[in-house]
């Protein structure tokens, strides 16, 4: 086993503690006025960031305008900059290649000069030489002119000792142009140039550009350098690059401006159409677009009037079609009533004497009086149809204990309950559930549910619950039959709908149950809502506020039934698995 020494024990102590006053240091920092102060700003920063990143994604998503001015912004604006990225490399480039032309065409003619004037020597002591190096060079400088130019001539001998590099016009420190490494490739390699930044006699740095050739004499090799400022070149490139940066950022804005001024011209009549849609839609049918010129915009804008005309023309027969076919089923409902109470009148009479007929007479008069039942009652749907159409149906609203309409419902219902084979649980509460509403509607919705869920329970127990809260009343009715397809939950409240026509039914209706239930929950401020699964049944759920004119906010019972497991996108149950389950929750 490895033992720990006693120094290393006290430092791992130490340690510790310095990280744990650390942490103590930093917690009561960030507690500290200064940290809350900070923390709030940076919090602050990060919402209003938030902020404007939200409506600028909003303005993006919703801005066609937007998005294309951006994009042609981005597009020009690389391309431009790319664009003078080339145009002042080359220039710059042509600009030092003329230089350095010009350079080598000077160092040449200096060359020929320097070997003429030092060919004379053929002894690297002779004491003549350093005065005639005196002299090439200040022929070569050329007097006032060339020093006032910047250019910089230069004789040296770097292979013969004993004489001393000559430099014209003087300058303090000669080495920052001409440096140790060109004066070697010049000695040994030949001509060479370099381009050096220097700041010679206390000016301003500039750029040179510096070349240098050996000149062969006859006592030896000597270095003739020519420097050159690059000043007139740089300021040149300069220009060209302002120019260029210039000329492409007025080029950007333009392409903007122009882009703006099509999108424009492209996106308003669309936005109009928009809007013309939207009023469209609202009801306003005599909308239409504004129609200038012969162009694709003009064809737009007078195909969507033609088409707006056209669905215009259509609705407006279809609605006339509706009016006439409302008008019609209320005039024939009045029109039927008188002769039906007639008939009514007779069958009740002949109803009251068939025990005193032959059985043939006797069954007739039954059929005779059910079958005038199932006629009344289709009138009588008819003409609330008819009243609600016209808009004429008013709501009688009262303080109503609903657990006594429940009760009366199902009591009526349990004879034709018994009759099928179904079940009927009632769950109510003990205590009165009071709310304003019209007990006469409110009993036919639920007569329509009720009876809805015998006559689909095949057999199996439907359940009827109500509970209540502050502001609402739910009644829910659940069968466990053949169930609803998906989308059948909306269509159930069409009129005539069915789902399964050929299906054998044990009690009349006449289709118009629900469509009259929906009207009345409609007409109280109520819901009427349906689930249902193939296999699993269905269920459905009647909200009405406590007080009439209360808004609905949310319901005391779910929609969906209790005894069915929760399903998930990772364990879909299939139709058989709900039935099995059903089945299961029912026993």
């Amino acid at each position: 086993m490895t033992r720990t020494s006693p120094l290393t024990l006290i430092r791992r102590l130490a340690d510790s503690r310095a990280a744990a006053a650390l942490r103590a240091a930093l917690v009561r920092l960030r507690d500290s006025g200064p940290g809350r102060v900070v923390g709030g700003w940076w919090r602050a920063l990060a919402w209003r960031a938030g902020r404007v990143a939200a409506v600028v994604r909003q303005a993006w998503r919703r801005s066609l305008q937007l998005r294309m001015v951006a994009i042609t912004l981005i597009a020009s604006s690389v391309l431009v900059g790319v664009f003078a990225f080339v145009v002042a490399n080359r220039a710059s480039t042509i600009l030092l290649d003329q230089a350095t032309a010009n350079a080598e065409a000077q160092l040449n003619a200096g060359e020929i000069w320097a070997d003429s004037q030092l060919g004379v020597h053929s002894q690297a002591f002779d004491p003549e030489l350093q005065s005639t190096m005196l002299s090439t060079v200040g022929y070569l400088v050329g007097g006032e002119a060339s020093q006032v130019s910047g250019r910089i001539w230069s004789l040296r001998a770097y292979g013969v000792p004993g004489l001393q590099p000559v430099t014209a016009p003087q300058v303090d420190d000669v080495s920052q142009v001409i440096t140790r490494e060109l004066e070697t490739s010049v000695a040994t390699e030949g001509p060479s140039s370099q381009i050096r930044t220097a700041s010679l006699n206390g000016g301003e740095p500039q750029k040179y550009l510096v070349y240098g050739t050996p000149v062969l004499t006859g006592f030896g090799q000597v270095e003739l350098y020519y420097v050159v400022p690059l000043t007139a070149e740089d300021q040149a490139a300069n220009e060209i690059r302002t120019t260029v940066l210039v000329t492409g950022a007025a080029l950007v804005v333009l392409l903007v401006i122009l882009t703006a001024l099509v999108t424009r011209l492209v996106v308003t009549p669309v936005r109009v159409a928009a809007r013309t849609a939207q009023r469209l839609s609202a009801g306003l049918l005599d909308q239409r677009m504004a129609v200038n010129g012969e162009d694709d915009l003009a064809l737009l804008g007078a195909s969507f009037n033609q088409m707006a005309a056209n669905l215009q023309r259509q609705i407006v027969r279809l609605e006339e079609m509706s009016r006439l076919q409302r008008r019609f089923t209320s005039d024939v409902s009045h029109e039927l009533r008188t002769p039906l109470t007639t008939v009514r009148m007779a069958a009740d009479l002949i109803f009251a004497e068939r025990d005193e007929f032959d059985p043939a007479v006797a069954r007739s008069a039954e059929l005779l009086q059910n079958e005038l039942d199932r006629f009344e009652n289709l009138l009588t749907d008819l003409l609330e149809i008819s009243r609600f159409d016209a808009g004429f149906a008013m709501l009688d609203s009262e303080p109503t204990d609903l657990v006594p309409i429940v009760e009366r419902v199902t009591e009526r219902l349990a004879g034709l309950a018994e009759r099928v084979g179904v079940p009927l649980d009632v769950d109510l509460p003990d205590a009165a559930m009071v709310a304003e509403v019209d007990p006469r509607r409110v009993e036919r919705i639920l007569r329509n549910l009720v009876g809805n869920a015998i006559e689909h329970g095949e057999g199996k127990p439907v359940r009827v619950r109500m509970r209540a809260d502050e502001s609402a009343v739910s009644i829910t009715v659940r069968d466990h039959g053949v169930g609803l397809k998906p989308g059948e939950e909306k269509l159930v409240f069409n009129r005539f709908w069915r789902a399964d026509p050929s299906r054998a039914r044990q009690t009349g209706g006449t289709g118009l149950g629900l469509s009259i239930s929906l009207e009345d929950a409609r007409l109280h401020g109520g819901w009427l809502e349906a689930w249902g699964a193939p296999g699993a049944g269905a269920q459905f759920r009647l909200t009405l506020p406590c007080r009439a004119g209360d808004r609905l906010t949310a319901a005391p019972l779910r929609l969906v039934p209790d005894d069915l497991p929760p399903r998930t996108a990772e364990s879909p149950l299939s139709v058989s698995e709900l039935r099995r389950v059903t089945e299961e929750a029912q026993s």
